[in-house]
């Protein structure tokens, strides 16, 4: 049997890819080792946080799922950085363990267009550079037109507690032993890297006494866009907050030389995270420091783990044990799963184009750890856009390229491929130079459109966006249209409000950006009515509040857009470019960019091989 499109691999890459390919209405085959495995929370059990959460708002913009079942399968959602700036905001939700892959599960199997197999997949079909199909490790074949491989941690995965190293995934099931070797063979450099996990401790031997509550937000949020009111915002259930103390520390310094995690030991090759690190790195990194905090954090309501977010540590268990009852509330606590760390196989991203098809075989396409990446959601993200670009590319036309003024995939994605990586990639908010309109609240705005072109969201969930956008421009007439005249009575409500009187009239427009003035005010205070959704109101406000500063930022991105349309000869040899400084031909060669605005990031290619690099093309190619 033949497919258009058969994805490897069931985590969270694995179904945006999947999910996207058969509701585009591509004949797709999910191949993955274990069924009961799709979606599983390995690490964290959390969707979104910091960046993350956007790039989720983002993966339902372009019609994914997470975030869908992200909403419906919440324990506790809080809206992250709330009192800052909109740019900073992100969601984050913790997410039942059990019920969040349950749920994927439920969606995959009632999609049209889409099979699940159980199998491990051994290699590739490949004739002339171009992949044409599977090969399990029972030599079945299966045959498609394109492949897209996201098999996260599980090539030639190690499991690292203390000096015991054992060959197995993340739930004790069978690694991909030979799959990255044939990845070798064909041509790809491949790196080693490393993640790791906390304890999760049982829930009954903890002194909440001793803790912090942390509770969810009281208002109800969402990642999806659909939907209101998902969940009942007093049946959250609370994290806690508690600190190491001088114990812990002294017992990891004592200890390090035992860690997989920190380093330092000839059998470990793997590069760990630097901007999740164990907490071993962190001791030691952060010196200066007399504690850490850390969160326990339900894993379900029906079971009773909870888990020591940023306690994460591949100590021996008796050094464990130790480390535990060294915290506030741990005293007596009861492990029931030790931490751990896992070493895998990960192909150096820079082999990757931006559309996610690989450089080095035709018809192959990655997304997730595979690529160097960290976390459920950066996988999620590079999943659907390798779903919707291999649709695409089977009906020959041009791959969806999310520029980095449109979205954190965006940036995502560019950086992976232009700069590479050697440890495994995090979005962070500070590597989006374009953040201010890459924020929550617009994912939707920005991306929609989109989703719809490729065919992942259908004609109700548009007609409903479009809707939307017109309130939002309906709105925005409104408050430039109408003033506030200066009389006693309006002058009362803007002392009220802590604002300055007016002397003449003023547009309901300008008055929303004086600081202390918010729609939700002038509603309270009669002058505008509540007739608009809360997303429409907090859209126009943002807009209004930030427009200069959105503005600028439009500009600059206008600049990297012009870069980004100077487009670079696909048959162009670095080697004949004279006066190139040796490391920028050696990167160029590399990374292949396709636009100058992508040579100029990256790393070590200075403006003045830019130059050069541009006369050459105005003397050769006319450009």
């Amino acid at each position: 049997m033949e497919y258009d499109i058969i994805v490897v691999g069931g985590g969270h890459a694995g179904c945006e890819a999947a999910y996207a390919s058969a509701n585009i209405g591509k004949k797709t085959l999910l191949v993955t080792g274990n069924i009961n495995n799709i979606a599983t929370l390995p690490c964290n059990p959390s969707i979104g946080g910091s960046a993350k959460g956007i790039i989720v708002r983002e993966i339902d913009a372009l019609g994914g799922i997470m975030g869908r079942i992200a909403d419906k399968t919440a324990l506790q959602m809080k809206m992250l950085n709330s009192s800052k700036g909109p740019a900073v905001r992100s969601l984050r939700a913790q997410v039942d363990k059990v019920t969040y892959p349950k749920e994927m599960l439920k969606v995959l199997e009632n999609t049209k267009n889409l099979k699940i197999k159980e199998a491990m997949v051994e290699d590739l079909i490949v004739e002339n550079h171009e992949v044409q199909g599977i090969i399990t490790e029972k030599n079945e074949k299966i045959f498609s037109k394109k492949v897209i491989l996201t098999t996260g941690t599980y090539l030639k995965a190690d499991i690292l507690v203390g000096s015991e190293r054992t060959r197995s995934g993340p739930h004790g099931e069978r690694p991909s032993l030979h799959l990255s070797d044939k990845l070798k063979e064909y041509g790809f450099d491949i790196l080693r890297l490393k993640t790791g996990t906390p304890q999760r401790i049982d829930k009954n031997s903890i002194d909440f006494s001793k803790t912090k509550e942390e509770n969810g937000d009281n208002i109800c949020y969402g990642f999806n866009t659909e939907e209101d009111n998902i969940y009942d915002v007093t049946k959250q259930i609370p994290c806690h907050l508690i600190y190491t103390t001088p114990e812990t520390h002294k017992i990891i310094l004592d200890n390090l030389n035992k860690s997989a995690m920190y380093g330092g030991r000839d059998d470990i090759e793997g590069v760990g995270p630097r901007y999740c690190p164990s907490i071993e790195d962190k001791i030691v990194r952060f010196s200066d420091k007399e504690k850490h905090q850390l969160f326990i954090e339900p894993e379900s309501i029906y079971y009773d783990d909870m888990y020591l977010q940023g306690f994460s540590t591949s100590m021996p268990r008796d050094v464990q044990e130790k480390m535990v009852h060294s915290l506030p509330g741990l005293e007596n606590a009861v492990i029931n799963k030790y931490a751990y760390a896992i070493e895998y196989d990960a192909i150096y991203p820079t082999q990757i184009t931006r559309s996610l098809e690989t450089k080095i075989l035709k018809n192959l396409y990655t997304a997730g750890q595979i690529n160097g990446t960290s976390g459920y959601e950066e996988a999620a993200g590079q999943g659907i856009i390798a779903g919707i670009n291999a649709c695409l590319s089977i009906d020959n036309k041009e791959p969806l390229i999310l520029k980095r003024n449109e979205a954190y995939i965006g940036v995502l994605i560019d950086d992976l491929v232009t700069k590479g990586t050697i440890e495994p990639y995090r979005m962070l908010t500070s590597r989006a130079e374009y953040r201010l309109i890459l924020r929550h609240d617009n994912a939707d705005i920005r991306l929609t459109d989109y989703g719809y072109k490729v065919g992942t969201i259908n004609n109700e969930r548009y007609e409903k966006f479009n809707h939307k956008k017109e309130l939002i421009k309906e709105l925005t007439e409104y408050l430039k249209n109408n003033k506030l005249t200066p009389n006693e009575h309006n002058n009362e409500i803007l002392k009220k409000l802590a604002s300055q009187e007016i002397k003449d009239g003023i547009t309901l427009y300008n008055l929303l950006k004086r600081t202390e003035i918010t729609i939700d005010k002038l509603q309270d205070n009669k002058i505008i009515n509540d007739d608009y959704p809360k997303d429409v109101e907090e859209q126009v406000e943002i807009n209004i509040k930030y427009e200069g500063y959105i503005a600028k930022v439009n500009k600059e991105a206008e600049k990297m857009l012009r870069q980004e349309e100077k487009q670079i000869p696909t048959d162009i040899d670095y080697n004949k470019v004279p006066n190139l400084a040796s490391e920028a031909r050696q990167k160029l060669l590399k990374v292949n960019p396709t636009t100058i605005g992508q040579a100029l990031r990256i790393s070590g290619v200075n403006p003045s091989d830019i130059s050069i690099l541009m006369i050459y093309l105005r003397k050769y190619y006319n450009e």
